[in-house]
């Protein structure tokens, strides 16, 4: 018989089950299916996406500071050539320290969609 199941350690290495367990334990987040892969929303705007393969995943990043995230960490962080206009920089997962670095990319980029009032009462990453 086997007792619950523990989250993982901050330090252990983060798969593509560890960004829909923080991403939906985020204030008001759903889960949608868009462009036949999972999105994640709070307040009706999306935050994060997960694109088939699940090595990676994309994010809100203001389009100033996204060349200097991926300048600084090009094994990280990019931008596909079609993304390029937009506001979004993709992760890979492999390349991420650990769960700490994940919840704090998460977090962050769920603080850029979601609604005031959410963010009144609830701690910036890192907090």
């Amino acid at each position: 018989m086997s007792g619950p199941r523990q989250s993982p350690s901050p330090g252990a290495r983060p798969g593509p089950d560890d960004v829909r367990r923080i991403a939906l334990a985020l204030p008001e987040t759903k889960e949608v299916e868009a462009w036949a892969m999972p999105t994640f929303r709070v307040a009706g705007k999306m935050f994060l996406t997960m694109p088939d393969d699940q090595s990676s995943f994309a994010v809100r990043c203001p389009r100033l500071e996204r060349g200097e995230l991926i300048a600084a960490e090009p094994e990280k962080f990019w931008v596909p050539r079609h993304e390029a206009g937009s506001n979004w920089v993709r992760a890979r997962l492999a390349a991420l320290e650990d769960l700490t670095e994940l919840r704090d990319i998460l977090t962050d980029s769920w603080q850029q969609a979601a609604p005031p009032r959410l963010l009144e009462s609830f701690p910036a990453p890192g907090a």
